[in-house]
């Protein structure tokens, strides 16, 4: 007898789980990267490429996503993909020098690189416009937890067993995921997906992976750097190509013409500045507790997760403060309030104590909340099925873009101000707290940037999103 589910129920536990397991993996790592250093024996700047490669691999097979799952069905995309980010993850486990491990970490970038936009496009698919709102709130549990749980679990794992089994943590998650995504998925395909748009795969190949590689080893390898400079340069003209390319094309793999619409559009400048802000925040903090307020890395797993409880708590609320205040009241006061809370986070010092910086964090986590779930509800209520796996891929390659920037930013704002108080000591010298201080602003400067852009969301963008007791009587 064949067990049934409901398809809607299938999907979403089958993507929370999936997106749950790579998300945590970008922040899991990181604890271990002394580690798999001290036993390679290298260098720790060298341990990095685990990282890096695993990050431009993403960025190479990200913008193809949207077009395979579309050409050749979304469950059979998204369940291969499950299949060889689970194995690879096994597989890095087992590597026995450094660049097994890194070979490994790019197949498991590859899984990782289709596994969001193509479930994200399975999941909105099976829920109507006006249940997008609710399925948006139910994607807060892995963007919100995963990121801060994954350094508390990799310090646990790091410390008690080794630092293999920050990847073997998948292995049973990812099989589980894909024999129940076996059993209950359903098989989505789009006629209209056409061939392979050619010359922008040719361009989003090296231009991604350039451009990425410069981006994550910029502040290491420092920006003058002719390695730095040159694929950089490449990357960013083979960027500015694939635009020009994707714009003239019939059928784009990723179709730049969805943010001719004004909404789209708009919501998608917030969703990269706030993906910026908060990526550059968590970035941050935890190097600033650690290297000056000497936190060990638990210590910080542990201040900044309540900002996971908050977005938790903002995910249960903010569906009555958008039925009262409507859409871009509730972005608005999410981005000030976070904004004005990051403002205080860059005040603290030595002499703060833990609760007070879990407090902040609450607050933030509770006012960016509110902006997350909104803004990805804004971003596809009005995308057709046709349309939505490209519509996902675009999303996510902008939040991708985004993260990135607010890391580099960041991380060379940090560089700067450090140099300079090292100058004419002759001795480089590690960043001191005021560095980290103007670094969190930098987070707050994204986040205020993000505000311009959502105080020009006008009532009649979002319309045909308010609830219908609204529509007649706007506040």
């Amino acid at each position: 007898m064949r067990l049934r589910l409901d398809p809607k129920a299938a999907v979403t536990i089958v993507y929370i789980t999936a997106m749950f397991m790579t998300i945590m993996d970008g922040t899991i790592v990181n604890v271990a990267l002394p580690a798999i250093s001290h036993e390679f024996h290298i260098p720790p700047p060298a341990a990095s490429g685990v990282n890096v490669g695993y990050l431009v691999s993403i960025a190479v097979f990200l913008p193809m996503a949207g077009w395979i799952g579309d050409r050749f069905g979304t469950k059979r995309t998204f369940l291969i993909a499950l299949g060889v980010f689970t194995c690879a993850s096994a597989l890095c486990g087992f590597a026995d020098h450094l660049q097994m491990l890194n070979l490994f970490r790019v197949l498991q970038g590859a899984g990782g690189g289709l596994l969001t936009p193509v479930g994200m496009a399975m999941l909105f698919r099976a829920f109507s416009p006006e249940e997008r709102l609710q399925v948006s709130r139910s994607l807060i549990l892995p963007i919100a937890i995963a990121p801060v749980v994954g350094p508390v679990i990799g310090g646990f794992l790091v410390e008690q067993l080794s630092w293999r089994w920050v990847f073997y943590i998948n292995v049973p998650v990812g099989i589980l995921a894909l024999l129940f995504g076996l059993m209950f998925l359903h098989e989505h395909k789009e006629t209209s997906a056409g061939r392979l748009d050619l010359p922008g795969f040719l361009l989003s190949v090296p231009g991604f992976s350039l451009l990425m590689y410069a981006l994550m080893q910029g502040p290491a390898q420092g920006w003058r750097s002719p390695v730095i400079l040159g694929t950089g340069f490449c990357g960013l003209i083979l960027v500015c190509l694939l635009v020009l390319v994707e714009l003239r094309v019939k059928a784009p793999m990723l179709d730049l013409r969805l943010l001719s619409g004004r909404q789209y559009r708009t919501i998608s400048v917030i969703s990269l500045l706030n993906a910026a802000g908060l990526t550059g925040l968590l970035f941050i903090f935890p190097l600033m507790y650690q290297n000056v307020l000497k936190a060990s890395a638990l210590e910080s797993g542990l201040t900044t997760f309540p900002e996971a409880l908050g977005m938790m708590l903002a995910s249960r609320v903010m569906p009555w403060s958008y039925e009262r205040l409507g859409a871009r009241p509730v972005i608005s006061a999410g981005l000030l309030g976070a904004i004005l809370t990051v403002a205080l986070l860059s005040m603290t010092g030595p002499a703060t104590t833990p609760w007070t910086l879990r407090t902040l964090f609450f607050g933030i986590g509770f006012f960016l909340g509110h902006v997350g779930v909104t803004v990805q509800f804004l971003a596809f209520h009005d995308i057709t099925s046709a349309s939505m796996g490209r519509a996902t891929t675009l999303f996510n390659v902008q939040n991708r873009i985004g993260a990135a920037l607010g890391v580099v930013s960041l991380a060379g704002f940090l560089a700067a101000f450090s140099t300079h108080s090292a100058a004419g000591t002759g001795l480089e010298q590690q960043p001191h707290l005021e560095a980290y201080r103007f670094a969190l602003l930098g987070s707050a400067a994204f986040l205020s940037a993000a505000l311009i852009f959502a105080l020009r969301i006008r009532p009649a963008d979002t319309a045909s999103t308010a609830p219908k007791q609204e529509r007649s009587a706007p506040l």
